[in-house]
């Protein structure tokens, strides 16, 4: 049962896509927190996929990971980030998973012989997501995912403002994330695109109650009468959200706009005093003025699209904040390295990163990465992939063992990395088998790991239990564990069963860590994750 003093903020978008709704339902989250609400943030994606885990990061970016195991959309990454709220599989879903349902419930007669329609079938599936599985939130930030006047986000538009209705719009507010672009030949901002996606929003029934503009500069009071004229708006509620130098100046920025106000003089929530921001201040400042660069070298497959790498891009820049620097990120192109040597494009960086990704493209230039980074002493971080990748370069380079590789590309190989079968969950036994669904059959979620005392890993940690999300098919293959201790590696992490490899370490290096989770998942700018904050500390002690 919803809690009757609950409120919902429902984001919506218009005019283009890619504007930022992720980035702004989490900035006021942020500031209602701030305030001392207590909030939860829920994306609602209307593509026909279950889920994004299938999908190319080309098409969607990165798949962001809850602690449930639950494959979601990259902006519940911000919505982690900004709040610190963890989420789970209850703030995320899409058409795909809302037409499973009702296929469900309609094949096992819960709909007693009904007809099954859009409305009022699929509009109550959505609306049962909303309103359930909270906890005496003083707000709930549903963002609509796409743009207003998609065929896709129709059922979501009349499935709120039916919530509208029935909770009374003293209980719901509408923020319409739009577009304000500049001409500069007419040397005018225009207001008419925002007019229409208005007009458009007004016919499915809903009227927004804030106008959130992108713009490149401050809105001219005249553009701003008339868009609150013309769309309906109380003028002191459109809020210019302009262009920032680094995204967590975003929070800041809304609060000076008075978005938090206008929010709580919409739901008649007492705003005397201003919202307490200082750790974001802190972060800022830290960010403006830095003691210095560590560079970072990511070699990656999805490089030309960095929203694919989108919680690791934060997780960097969380560690270099930790550490009083700013982060120089290069971002390379693993298939670069295998048409040229590595010394091109490594020979100057402080640290080495070798992210997750699927697929055999681009493998070899990574494994040219890691072994320049063991070879040369740089600071080296492999993550989940880039672990495997770094064992089998060990078994390689330095155990001789020249067919070592995955099965995942090379059923012949010696199998240093094998396809998992079977692992434990809660207590319950997981079985996969290789011909199976691709779709939500990985090893996901939060998973507990033990750690060898005195190794660099628990060092970081500052514990030796960790608990940490994963999302993978293979898993580094146990028996090799003394043919790689042999070659100067050591499985330092565990599962508590010691079954399966979760971090590896190499003794001999100064800092050389794989681990075979998400780290960067778990990072946030106030609470950055302790690897990245050791792995650059240990670029800095390298740079002297």
């Amino acid at each position: 049962m919803t809690n009757p003093k609950t409120k919902f903020i429902f984001i919506t978008g218009g005019v283009v896509s890619s504007l930022g709704k992720g980035l702004a339902s989490a900035s006021l989250a942020a500031i209602l927190q701030a305030r001392g609400f207590k909030v939860r943030l829920r994306k609602l994606d209307p593509y026909l996929n279950v889920d994004p885990g299938t999908m190319s990061p080309y098409q969607h970016g990165e798949v962001f990971v809850t602690d449930d195991g639950t494959e979601a959309d990259l902006d519940l990454g911000h919505y982690e980030r900004f709040s610190g709220v963890a989420a789970t599989k209850f703030d995320s879903v899409t058409s795909g998973k809302i037409y499973q349902r009702v296929i469900d419930k309609e094949r096992h007669g819960e709909y007693l012989g009904a007809t099954i329609q859009v409305v009022p079938h699929v509009t109550n599936e959505i609306k049962d997501f909303i309103l359930s599985h909270l906890d005496g939130e003083d707000f709930v930030l549903c963002e609509i995912g796409g743009t207003v006047g998609d065929i896709e986000g129709q059922p979501y538009l009349e499935a709120i403002r039916q919530i509208a209705y029935e909770l009374g719009r003293d209980r719901v507010m509408f923020v319409h994330l739009t577009l304000l672009p500049f001409i500069p030949t007419a040397g005018e901002m225009k207001t008419k695109p925002t007019q229409h996606s208005v007009k458009k929003l007004q016919e499915y029934g809903i009227q927004p109650d804030m106008l959130l503009c992108r713009a490149q500069m401050p809105i001219p009071e005249n553009e701003r009468r008339k868009l609150a004229l013309f769309c309906n708006v109380r003028e002191e509620n459109v809020i210019a959200a302009l262009d920032v130098s680094n995204i967590y100046q975003v929070p800041m920025a809304y609060a000076k706009e008075g978005m938090d106000r206008a929010v709580c003089r919409h739901f008649g929530v007492p705003c005397d005093k201003p919202a307490d921001l200082s750790k974001w201040e802190h972060i800022i400042e830290t960010i403006k003025s830095p003691e210095g660069d560590v560079s970072i070298a990511v070699v990656g497959k999805y490089t030309k699209l960095l929203e694919a790498y989108k919680s690791l891009h934060e997780a960097i820049k969380h560690g270099a904040i930790a550490n009083h620097r700013h982060a120089d990120i290069r971002w390379i192109d693993s298939e670069l390295l295998e048409q040229e040597p590595a010394e091109k494009y490594l020979k100057d960086v402080d640290a080495v990163i070798v992210p997750g990704g699927f697929g055999q493209r681009g493998t070899a230039g990574k494994i040219e990465a890691i072994r320049y980074a063991r070879e040369h002493q740089i600071p080296f971080l492999g993550i989940c992939f880039g672990m495997q990748m770094a064992v089998i370069e060990t078994m390689r380079h330095v155990a001789g063992i020249q067919n070592a590789n995955t099965t995942e590309f090379a059923p012949d190989c010696e199998p240093v990395v094998g396809l998992m079968t079977e692992w434990d969950k809660d207590g319950a036994k997981q079985i996969r088998h290789a011909d199976g669904d691709l779709g939500g059959t990985m090893r996901l979620g939060a998973y507990p790991c033990h750690l060898a005392p005195n190794s660099k890993a628990a060092e970081a940690y500052g514990t030796l239990d960790i608990s940490e999300r994963h999302r993978h098919r293979y898993e580094v293959n146990i028996t090799y564990e003394k043919a790689l201790h042999d070659a100067g590696m050591d499985i330092i992490g565990k599962s508590p069963d010691g079954k399966l490899p979760e971090v590896v370490e190499r003794p001999d290096h100064p800092w050389f860590v794989g681990v075979q989770f998400h780290p960067e998942l778990k990072s946030k700018p106030f609470a950055p994750h302790p690897l990245f904050v050791a792995l650059i500390k240990a670029a800095l002690t390298r740079k002297k």
